[in-house]
Parts: structure tokens; sequence; C-alpha cells
């Protein structure tokens, strides 16, 4: 049977406590006195999410989830992107931001930003604490980035590797044993 250890520590968790309250002061700047629908892509935005909102003022946040996978147990993405819990409300002319653990190969964002656009969003951003860009296959760039990250498998601070390792509060470089 497969398993996966830490084998470093990419950020600490004080690393990325300050770059998203950076984050969080830019979005507070760019939506000032304005609504905003988070819309948080599960299961890996919880603990990002989660910190984000809260470094986010002066703006009238509203936060929502979907569930899309592309991935399932593998640490290589598929590329076929499934709605697994759909958002319950109308977004038609409201300022929509995605948040998103990690932009790797770009078909989930890139699904999920053109599905909302077509919903009739005022405006479509997302927002990724990590973004891999020598993964990228599709043509999509965040408009929040955290770090930019070489090509090694991560996991902690939400991501995961078969359900294991979320609640790390570091990003670790994670080998196959």
């Amino acid at each position: 049977m497969k398993g996966y250890n830490v084998v470093k520590i990419m950020f600490s968790e004080e690393q990325i406590e300050q770059k998203v309250a950076e984050l969080g002061e830019k979005i507070s700047q760019d939506y000032k006195g304005q609504r905003l629908i988070m819309v948080g892509i599960l299961k890996g935005c919880f603990v990002f999410m989660s910190d984000l909102c809260r470094q986010i003022h002066g703006v009238d946040v509203r936060t929502f989830f979907m569930q899309a996978s592309s991935y399932g147990a593998s640490t290589n993405t598929g590329g076929n992107v499934r709605i697994v819990q759909d958002l319950e409300i109308d977004i038609s002319g409201e300022n929509v931001l995605i948040v998103e653990d990690i932009l790797d190969s770009g078909h989930t964002l890139s699904y999920i930003r053109r599905l909302l656009a077509d919903r009739g969003a005022k405006s479509v951003k997302i927002c990724t604490i990590f973004s891999k860009p020598a993964r990228r296959k599709v043509n999509i760039d965040a408009d929040y980035v955290g770090y930019e990250i070489p090509d090694e498998f991560v996991v902690g601070y939400g991501l995961d590797v078969a359900e294991q390792y979320r609640n790390l509060p570091y990003l670790g470089v994670v080998k196959e044993v």
C-alpha cells in the first residue's frame, strides 16, 4: 500500500500568515465599500478561506462553497472536472472571488471561472495561496497569488494527498514511500 512522508517544509506557518494578511489587504483595497461573494473550492480551500476572510476589511463579504474534483487519490490531475457541490445562490450582478488552495494544471479553476461568468457575475476573479506555473495545462492566471511554488507535490494548509495532511499549519513537500 502506498504511503507518503513530508520530507521538507517549503513555507512556515508564520510565512503563510504574513502572506494571507497581504492578500487580505489587497482584496480589501480592491473591493472597499462593495459586496464580495467569496466562493471557496472545497475541500482544500477551507483553511485558507477561513484565514483570508478574516483579513478582509471594509468589504461586505459573503462566503459560499463549491466542491469540484479532478484528482481523486492520485497526485496527478486527470483533467476532467466534476462539480460535486454547486452554489445555492444567484450570483448574477455580483463580484465573485474564487478562493482556491492551489492553482496547478488550471483545469478546475478555468472551468469554474467560466461557469460562474456564464451565470452572469459582474466580475469573477481568482485568489490562490499557492500557484504552480510549471504544471499549467490551461492558459489561466490568478488575480491574487500568495506564493509561486516549484513542481513538487505539496501538502498542508488545506492541501492533501489521499485526504491526509490537510491539518498541517505549514506547506510541506511530500514524497511517496
